[in-house]
């Protein structure tokens, strides 16, 4: 994969955490996590593996970056990464 594949549909604006982001919609949640720094974590690894994640949440993190975190993709790609998920923890 091009570098510029992988950085297809990512804009330097695009935030670690997207809170209310429509674009994710009807993505498949693949884990809920608990902090920022874990999220970003797997949705790194998630991306350097060829799948297109994402973080988002419902509610902004409190000021330790904490809350709800969700590791989404897209429906097509949800069972390519659960194995991937599964495989790593």
């Amino acid at each position: 994969m091009s570098i510029r594949g992988f950085l297809r549909g990512r804009t330097a604006a695009d935030p670690a955490i997207a809170v209310g982001d429509p674009r994710m919609e009807g993505w498949e949640t693949v884990s809920v996590l608990e902090d920022k720094k874990t999220a970003v974590a797997w949705r790194d690894q998630l991306r350097a593996l060829g799948i297109d994640a994402s973080c988002v949440a419902d509610h902004p993190l409190d000021r330790f970056g904490r809350g709800d975190i969700y590791l989404v993709v897209p429906p097509e790609q949800w069972s390519q990464a659960n194995e991937i998920i599964e495989g790593l923890e």
